[in-house]
């Protein structure tokens, strides 16, 4: 960590174990504003090692600046310490810039960026963009490589002619290969093109264990923004070397990970919050829908047989 600026804020200068990714709850259309506090507080309760709102989990695309800017401080002033990291990602470049802005002066340590675009963007245009965001950020930027919402799939190469852009701390990359000798590899073909500054986190919560054994630095978790304590178990494993008892831990939330590839993390996110009374079950940005009934079910079960359901146990 380096000292304070002028507003009060740390930057972060790495970023290593779980980054947790909290929903963005809304209530009647607004943001939810004891909800969303109460998610963050969670997060702490459970010692996670950052805090990264306004990610994909977060909505962030669905919210105005007034919203994305009251999301920050109230994650800053929930988070007790702890890092918190803020999307800044914007259809218009001039629209990032003035993300940054506001997420520096709301406390954030860092910002995370993903090239979103209606028209599809090449590496030159993804570049500039990167460009105009370190030029602009005095905190550190974190690359947000999500071709699953963005569209854009990044290459090595790229990912090293942004690495070399002043203020880049990270690159967030979308899973690794499953066997451990071919995830070991990706993950060493990435590093090979980074500076030696820059770190690695994977997401993809299926394969947050896969991937912090091949040798990322952190998990950028969504699932864990509601659901913290399975995968910190499964982070602090793999930090200490018990690499097979972070599979098993892992491949124990088979159910849930099962539910996330059908429905995707953002809707079982918010339908899990919903379950567990942290938020409303339709607490998402319209047209968004929550989970059916049936799926829903499906989840309630699922939780219950994980322990995760929030019932005292035996």
């Amino acid at each position: 960590m380096t000292s304070p600026d002028s507003t009060g804020t740390v930057p972060v200068t790495a970023l290593t174990g779980l980054s947790a990714f909290p929903l963005t709850p809304l209530k009647d259309g607004l943001l939810d504003q004891p909800a969303f506090a109460g998610l963050v507080q969670r997060l702490v309760a459970a010692g996670v090692d950052s805090i990264t709102v306004l990610g994909s989990t977060g909505s962030y695309m669905y919210l105005d600046r007034a919203e994305r800017e009251r999301v920050i401080q109230l994650a800053v002033q929930h988070a007790a310490g702890i890092p918190v990291l803020a999307g800044v990602g914007a259809m218009r470049t001039e629209r990032v810039l003035a993300h940054i802005d506001d997420a520096r002066a709301a406390g954030a340590a860092g910002v995370l960026l993903a090239p979103v675009g209606y028209q599809r963007l090449d590496d030159d245009e993804v570049f500039e963009l990167f460009r105009a965001a370190t030029g602009r950020s005095e905190l550190p930027v974190v690359v947000y490589d999500n071709p699953s919402t963005t569209h854009f799939t990044f290459s090595n190469q790229l990912y090293g002619r942004i690495a070399q852009l002043p203020g880049i701390i990270s690159i967030k990359i979308p899973g690794v290969p499953e066997d451990p000798d071919q995830g070991r590899a990706h993950v060493a073909a990435i590093r090979a093109v980074l500076p030696e500054h820059v770190g690695i986190g994977v997401s993809g919560d299926a394969f947050g264990a896969a991937g912090l054994i091949a040798g990322c630095d952190a998990w950028y978790t969504a699932v864990g923004g509601t659901l913290p304590a399975p995968m910190m178990a499964i982070t602090r494993a793999a930090q200490q070397g018990s690499t097979e008892h972070a599979l098993e831990l892992s491949a124990g939330l088979a159910p849930l990970w099962e539910l996330v590839a059908r429905y995707g993390s953002l809707r079982v996110s918010a339908a899990a919050a919903g379950l567990l009374g942290l938020a409303q079950h339709d607490s998402l940005p319209l047209p968004v829908q929550p989970l059916g009934l049936q799926a829903r079910a499906e989840l309630a079960q699922v939780l219950q047989h994980l322990g995760l359901d929030g019932a005292p146990r035996s």
